[in-house]
């Protein structure tokens, strides 16, 4: 049976918070152990409960959920979160990839994606609805476009090989058969690729392999 994940749920309207309750309670591996209306409330709330996954509405008083976002990844970086939102807005999901969300999930089809997200995010997978994809691609292209720099190639090509399976989600054994190498070899690079790079997980070195094009988003 797989570990329960625990959620702390903060939006300012009751009412969204008893439907998205509604959707997680009702999963055996998800339970909400926390709810917050708004930003403030919801670091006070992580910080007692030390929940495994927090679901952040943007548009919050006090501290919106990009801040308390920000504070959250800060103060516990095992933490993984969610951005829950009515925006479909481009701005608002690159701003939450950089506060530190693993995935940024639309209020409009929250029945259908948000338990889907909860599960990638727990397994350290980025969530990205169609549309961020589409900005994600046009962000990289305009960049490109532009002649903006990519970030500049601090790792060795073997490092980049083994960065983009990693990110493909390809396991240490699968990509030591791919590229005929030890696991042992594997884990060294992939050690390597997380110092020299200043990452700390497997969600945040996908996020680089697509900001460097390694990836399709």
């Amino acid at each position: 049976m797989s570990p329960i994940t625990r959620v702390l749920l903060a939006d300012d309207h009751a009412l969204v918070r008893r439907g998205v309750r509604l959707i997680l309670d009702g999963e055996p591996d998800l339970t909400v152990v926390a709810e917050a209306g708004d930003g403030a409330e919801a670091i006070e709330k992580a910080r007692a409960e030390r929940p495994d996954l927090a679901i952040l509405d943007i548009a919050m008083p006090r501290m919106t959920g990009l801040q308390a976002a920000r504070e959250l990844s800060r103060l516990q970086p095992d933490l993984r979160i969610l951005i829950l939102t009515m925006y479909d807005n481009e701005q608002f999901f690159f701003e939450a990839l950089k506060a530190g969300a693993s995935g940024y999930v639309l209020k409009s089809v929250a029945d259908r994606d948000l338990l889907e997200a909860c599960r990638a995010a727990m397994r350290g997978e980025p969530f990205l609805y169609p549309g961020a994809v589409t900005a994600l691609i046009r962000d990289y292209l305009a960049r490109a476009r532009d002649g903006a720099d990519l970030p500049a190639k601090a790792i060795t090509d073997r490092e980049e090989e083994i960065l983009k399976l990693v990110a493909e989600g390809h396991s240490s054994r699968e990509i030591a058969d791919l590229l005929v190498i030890s696991v042992k070899t594997v884990e060294r690079h992939r050690a390597n690729l997380l110092a020299k790079l200043g990452l700390k997980d497997r969600l945040a070195l996908t996020r680089y392999a697509i900001r460097a094009g390694l990836i399709e988003p």
